[in-house]
């Protein structure tokens, strides 16, 4: 099985850009949620084109280096985005955003508090 075929089997938008900005990948969730129902269609085309203002304000800061990180309410449902650079040997080589829905009721584990040889979380 290849990686593409897992990323586009997860119930998470997965959007990856090159250097210059151009999205060299984007799984079926992704394109499910931002409204093109071929993702592969999004492929080549620069990701500033589809933002405003300060939105690309933001992916230039990403660029630069930095993380962000956020929740959202879209639909009804609440999200939590995460974008950041992808780099190699500490060269941004492009941008991957991440997004899925946050579960109205999830555990959460302090790992600082548990004791690790008694606990399997």
């Amino acid at each position: 099985m290849d990686l593409e075929t897992i990323l586009n089997g997860l119930d998470v938008a997965i959007t990856i850009t090159d250097e210059q900005g151009n999205f060299i990948f984007v799984n079926s969730k992704s394109g499910e949620i931002n409204a093109h129902s071929n993702a592969q269609s999004l492929i080549g085309k620069q990701v500033r084109q589809c933002h405003n203002d300060r939105s690309i304000a933001i992916i230039e800061q990403l660029f630069k280096g930095e993380k962000n990180v956020y929740t959202i309410t879209k639909k009804g449902q609440e999200k939590l985005i995460y974008q950041a650079p992808w780099t190699v040997d500490g060269v941004v080589k492009g941008l991957v955003e991440l997004s899925m829905v946050i579960p109205k009721s999830m555990p959460h584990y302090d790992r600082d508090k548990i004791n690790p040889s008694t606990s399997d979380q």
